[in-house]
């Protein structure tokens, strides 16, 4: 059933964006406010992970889900792709160019450093994670490679397979009717995404690469 996969596309794609946030925020934050010994070489390690393809990566991860029992799961649909290093970077350079004077400020008032993470960092990052959430969720409800390999239940499947189902490319007739049909209720929801954080999507990459 349509509905059921856009559920549990949207779904994926719901906790993959928020998961990236809350991770990509919390590690930017150690990166550039705390000083512990390898602070940079853990950062530039987080950062060459995107050196690495997909195609080295997806194997001993499934193996991994797979020993874990999380096939057929939103566990196993999400938890390997949440840690993003592009989302790490985006924060780090984005707090980089908060004021100290606003750290020393925080300090003079008793406040510590989650507290000003909290009251601070987080008001201020609000379009950076809008533009992270944005570009995210349509990451996350592309998936195609991931939730194939995942999944083997229909009612786990997401929308991109469903649609790649339809297709046929045997002898049976493809329904191009309800094929197109689905494709075009699967653009809604990033569409609709796009369209409601447009602007803040828009200050948040204009205000990183400051």
């Amino acid at each position: 059933p349509v509905l059921r996969m856009m559920a549990n596309s949207f779904a994926m794609a719901m906790i993959i964006a928020i998961g990236k946030i809350i991770i990509s925020i919390l590690s930017a934050f150690a990166v550039v406010y705390f000083r512990f010994p390898f602070r940079m070489a853990f950062f530039w390690l987080i950062f060459l992970t995107l050196m690495l393809p997909v195609e080295v990566r997806i194997y001993p991860t499934f193996k991994v889900v797979a020993d874990l029992g999380l096939l057929d799961s939103f566990a196993g649909l999400t938890v390997p792709l949440i840690a993003s290093a592009t989302g790490t970077l985006l924060f780090r350079q984005f707090f980089m160019t908060v004021p100290d004077e606003l750290l020393e400020a925080s300090m003079i008032d008793g406040a510590g450093p989650f507290k000003f993470f909290k009251d601070t960092l987080v008001p201020l990052s609000i379009t950076t994670c809008a533009a992270l959430f944005v570009i995210q969720f349509i990451y996350g409800w592309n998936q195609y490679l991931w939730p194939l390999l995942i999944t083997t239940k229909d009612n786990m499947q997401t929308i991109v397979i469903g649609i790649k189902k339809m297709i046929v490319t045997q002898d049976a007739l493809t329904e191009w009717q309800l094929a197109m049909a689905t494709a075009v209720l699967a653009m809604l929801p990033p569409v609709a995404v796009v369209i409601l954080m447009q602007r803040l999507f828009v200050r948040g990459l204009v205000e990183t690469e400051k």
